[in-house]
């Protein structure tokens, strides 16, 4: 999928929770490291298979776009939210998709884009977030970018597997925040990819476990970020009549993230409600290759 096709509006990344305003609401970095796919303790609820589904191998991607609601300067704000998944083959070097398959050192991943454009009464702000799973791994992050764009600035972060912990870079317009780096342990989940990774779960009405969530990077700060110890499970339930599967996500006492997955594969999200209102609603699923140019 050429990277300098892509649609002009995937510039621009879905919407920040903990948004504030301008008062208060770093680069990609590539590593020759072979990743340590670390935090293996969860691999016993995940369905290491998952991925590996030959419809990931079409050469399309799942478009999920979503009527979305947010809270934003006190009101809420409707808007439409895009979830794009794809398979792609890395390369070592550079850590990004690769453009020659001939190389020795590709490995793949599965790609999750999350954009949004959401407009308040002053101004629009857009939010592109890229999450990068290890493909037979679908707990095991390996990659995340995440960009806000709005008219009082830009904040972009990155969080890189570098083996034995992860890299967070960070370049923020906030006083206090600006540019710097730190390290994150590896055994985390980021709340950022489990609208991906909680499809792949081993779904029973039996299952519960706990884990560190890295809270949402989808936001325009760039502060140290809260780790969570997370309880997870998951019930059986029903979406407009169709059989699916809530999986609950109990941040802290306070907090609590629901998602509903649909109960066949590919297990797509069709609702999401989490604890500061960051709301999804599936309004339409197809595969296609976006990246292509329209034919004259």
């Amino acid at each position: 999928m050429p990277r300098h096709t892509l649609l002009a509006g995937l510039l621009w990344m879905s919407i920040a929770a903990g948004f504030s305003s301008c008062t208060s609401q770093g680069a990609n970095t590539t590593s020759s490291v072979t990743p340590t796919k670390d935090y293996s303790i969860l691999q016993q609820y995940f369905n290491p298979n998952w991925a590996t589904d030959t419809l990931w191998d079409d050469g399309l991607a799942e478009v999920a776009v979503y009527d979305a609601e947010r809270v934003i300067y006190d009101k809420k704000r409707s808007f439409e939210f895009a979830l794009i998944t794809v398979k792609e083959d890395f390369n070592r070097t550079h850590n990004v998709k690769t453009d020659d398959y001939s190389r020795q050192d590709l490995f793949p991943v599965m790609k999750v884009n999350e954009f949004a454009r959401i407009e308040t009464d002053n101004y629009p702000y857009h939010y592109l977030t890229s999450v990068f799973v290890h493909r037979s791994q679908p707990w095991a992050l390996h990659k995340l970018t995440t960009s806000s764009q709005e008219w009082c600035g830009t904040t972009f972060k990155s969080i890189t597997d570098e083996g034995t912990v992860f890299q967070q870079e960070y370049n923020s317009y906030f006083d206090g925040q600006g540019s710097g780096s730190r390290e994150l342990p590896k055994t985390i989940l980021a709340e950022d990819q489990l609208p991906y990774t909680l499809r792949a779960l081993r779904f029973s009405d039996e299952l519960s476990f706990k884990a560190n969530v890295l809270e949402l990077q989808q936001t325009n700060q760039a502060k140290e970020p809260k780790i969570y110890k997370a309880n997870i499970r998951t019930v059986k339930a029903a979406v407009n009549g169709q059989p699916a599967w809530e999986v609950q996500v109990q941040l802290d006492e306070n907090k609590q993230n629901t998602y509903y997955f649909a109960a066949q594969y590919p297990n797509q999200l069709i609702r999401q409600r989490t604890w500061d209102g960051r709301n999804l609603e599936l309004k339409k699923l197809s595969r296609y290759a976006y990246w292509e140019r329209p034919k004259a």
